[in-house]
């Protein structure tokens, strides 16, 4: 018997809703040491939640890729449990960022259930509304700087990163522009390139002010790969490539915040006392700047190959003080290597990389250009933001405060990337659904 692709989609999310009770178990078990029915309540609230996506998602897309929300819902599912693991109430605020970010993604799907192709008329004020958005840290009263880059807005008790939507409309705006625009492109003609120049300056200049690493090579990152997808021009990337290099030397040249994240990159150890901005004495440098770091490496050393099991971990020393600062946000990889092992963190890696494929797919089995360009840079957009912090966190790359995707506290991108993959499901669900006329 041949399921269809939503009944597969109830079915896996049924398995996934089995592993959050077991997962959350473990780790319940392993903070207070009694065997407790919670596990099975946070489960059946966890599994109701997703339940609901499931539902509008059969009503408006029933074509739709029936994998990718099941893979979100494992990727939000271990994301609380490790938060919970790290503390509860953290756990519960993130909880109640998911629901809003379903709610969302639930309201995108009913919106544009019956041609979201229409979005490619709107496609400046995407544009503007993403340079809005990023501009809005930098207003006076509004902006809040956390770890030397300003991103956050402030709004009483409510912080949000403005920073995560943008990313969202501007894969918007250039699928759209891009589609437009791509046979002139092709050809390489300068004034063609002018209003998208224009929009992708104006972008980096904000970025540069906010002293976002991850966020600038994020966007150029999305911004290059959908030039190439457009266009088929690889001397588009390789100029691309270059000026990226260019400017980050200029940037690292003028910018304190940066020549540090590069020094912490390639020199975390010193054996030799080095002068600590925090203290303003001079310690080693792994006991300073470079500290967040050097914990995460140890932590991701001490999960070995089978790891230490899920709970079990070591996040904090015997005074009960966090042994890796702002784990549940930018290291949180780093406690799932150590609880999982290199077995288990290959494995979560590997669903991230499941994930990227059937987004891959989707672009391919796209019917129009503004569609395949919107699946295709929503789906790199993804998977170079992955990257980008998991590289950060083993040294592959200069560390950068980027989130995990569904993975990481944060609300801000929760919210994005559900309403991410509801573009993605929107997309697939028309290709599938034409593929069948």
């Amino acid at each position: 018997m041949t399921l269809s692709p939503r009944n597969r989609e109830l079915a896996f999310l049924v398995v996934v809703g089995i592993l959050t009770a077991v997962g959350f178990a473990s780790v319940y078990i392993a903070r207070q040491s009694v065997v407790s029915t919670t596990s099975l309540t946070y489960a059946g609230i966890f599994l109701g939640v997703y339940l609901v996506a499931h539902l509008v998602a059969r009503a408006t897309v029933p074509f739709a890729d029936p994998y990718l929300l099941p893979i979100a819902g494992l990727l939000t599912a271990l994301g609380v449990t490790e938060i919970y693991r790290l503390d509860p109430k953290d756990a519960f605020r993130q909880a109640f960022w998911v629901i809003v970010a379903v709610a969302l993604f639930a309201g995108t799907l009913f919106l544009l259930r019956r041609d979201y192709r229409r979005l490619e008329t709107y496609k400046y004020i995407f544009g503007l509304s993403a340079i809005v958005l990023l501009l809005l840290p930098l207003a006076p009263g509004l902006g809040r700087t956390v770890n030397g880059a300003r991103l956050w807005v402030g709004l009483g008790p409510l912080q949000f990163q403005p920073g995560e939507l943008a990313k969202v409309l501007l894969i918007v705006f250039l699928a759209a522009y891009l589609r437009e625009k791509r046979e002139v492109l092709a050809q390489g003609r300068l004034k063609d390139f002018g209003p998208l120049l224009l929009i992708w300056g104006l972008a980096i200049l904000v970025l540069l002010e906010t002293r976002d690493l991850g966020g600038g090579l994020l966007y150029f990152g999305i911004f290059l790969a959908m030039l190439y997808v457009a266009t088929a021009r690889l001397s588009y990337v390789a100029v691309g490539l270059g000026l990226f290099l260019i400017g980050s030397v200029g940037v690292w040249k003028v910018t304190p915040h940066v020549q540090e994240r590069v020094t912490i990159w390639l020199h975390p150890w010193t054996t030799h006392k080095v002068y600590c901005p925090s203290t303003g004495t001079p310690q080693l440098r792994q006991d300073c700047q470079s500290y967040q770091l050097v914990k995460s490496l140890y932590s991701i050393a001490h999960g070995n190959y089978g790891g230490t099991g899920l709970g079990r971990g070591t996040v904090t020393d015997l005074g009960g003080h966090a042994l890796i600062p702002y784990a549940n946000t930018d290291f949180i990889y780093s406690v799932i290597a150590q609880e999982l092992g290199l077995i288990g963190a290959s494995a979560f890696l590997l669903v991230y990389m499941v994930f990227v494929l059937r987004g891959m797919r989707i672009a391919l089995l796209a019917g129009d250009g503004f569609s395949k360009l919107l699946a295709a840079g929503l789906t790199f957009g993804f998977a170079l933001q992955t990257f980008i912090i998991v590289g950060g966190i083993l040294r592959l790359i200069p560390l950068t405060g980027i989130t995990l995707p569904f993975v990481s506290y944060g609300g801000s991108s929760v919210v994005a990337n559900f309403v991410l993959l509801a573009g993605l499901l929107l997309v697939s669900n028309r290709a599938n659904r034409d593929l069948l006329r």
